[in-house]
């Protein structure tokens, strides 16, 4: 399933829309499996918390942890890019405004190490 085609949605909204308390919803979707023709996902994984862009919209958490590892799966090895260089890309190319502790905690969350760690040396 590719995260990238996810349209941020959260389980407050969900709530909100069928009248019911976010823990309801939130115990109704807990250990709920969805079959799809792509294979099997847990049901909370379509529900991501949302970030704003500089145009109004939102992206999915979801989203931006694929277009992280996108980003530094492409970059120079021999010069990788810090947090801080990732964050101001974003917030520069594709506006949406993320912290360089939100880049790092991302980054974690993917299991990819900080950028001198990434660094490779020629020989």
């Amino acid at each position: 399933m590719k995260s990238l085609h996810l349209k941020p949605l959260t389980l407050k909204e969900v709530a909100e829309e069928i009248d019911m308390h976010e823990s309801t919803v939130s115990r109704a979707t807990t250990n709920k499996v969805i079959q799809i023709p792509f294979g099997s996902f847990d049901l909370r994984t379509l529900f991501t918390s949302k970030l704003e862009t500089v145009d109004g919209n939102n992206i999915s958490q979801a989203n931006v942890k694929a277009l992280l590892q996108s980003y530094i799966a492409d970059e120079n090895k021999f010069i990788p890019h810090s947090d801080q260089k990732i964050a101001e890309y974003f917030n520069s190319e594709k506006g949406s405004t993320i912290s360089r502790r939100t880049i790092s905690k991302y980054r974690e969350e993917l299991r990819i190490p900080p950028s001198s760690k990434r660094k490779e040396i020629s020989v």
